[in-house]
């Protein structure tokens, strides 16, 4: 039977509990570095339909090696290479399928992809807000979300309606929640 998953857990206990067959735990980890690895995906000009076929392939990549994984928390940069190199190897289909082949541009055959330097920092960043946003309370988490994660942005009148909040209240609550998540992202170091 599957034990229920604490928000604030590590990614030692997440692993834990995934190795033990916990599906919450699994899900939860999932849920944790989905828009990470979408990111990677997106930033390398995957389209929606590849995005998610990468995500997956990583997924399945994640699930046969997290027995053997040693430090959880190096699974944050497991995770950034894996799915550097699924994309690096999609582009260069992309690439080769479109007769773009430029090896000195691809940057050769290697079987690494390199990582631009900016992405990294930028990633980790991005992962540490995506986290930081989990131990918002539920209503200022789907604000957030709302707000700054719907491409294309959407009007505050479908907002407060999502939420049922009258559409002037929406400013007030979302300086409110900004205030939480800049007091949680200090705590955490950011």
């Amino acid at each position: 039977m599957s034990r229920p998953v604490k928000n604030g857990w590590t990614n030692a206990r997440l692993v834990e509990e995934c190795v033990r067959g916990n599906e919450q735990a699994w899900h939860a980890l999932l849920d944790r570095y989905r828009n990470l690895i979408y990111s990677i995906a997106l930033r390398y000009g995957a389209p929606t339909q590849d995005a998610a076929d990468i995500f997956q392939t990583v997924c399945l990549d994640l699930f046969n090696e997290l027995p053997r994984l040693r430090d959880a928390d190096a699974l944050q940069g497991w995770l950034i290479r894996v799915t550097t190199n699924k994309c690096y190897h999609w582009k260069l289909q992309q690439n080769t399928q479109a007769g773009n082949w430029d090896e000195n541009h691809i940057g050769g055959l290697s079987g690494d992809a390199p990582i631009p330097p900016d992405w990294l920092a930028d990633l980790e960043r991005e992962q540490m807000l995506r986290e930081a946003i989990t131990f918002l309370p539920p209503r200022c988490r789907k604000l957030i979300e709302l707000l700054f994660f719907e491409y294309p942005p959407l009007p505050y009148t479908e907002i407060a309606q999502r939420l049922s909040l009258a559409r002037g209240s929406i400013g007030f609550i979302r300086g409110r929640c900004l205030r939480r998540l800049k007091r949680i992202l200090e705590e955490k170091g950011f």
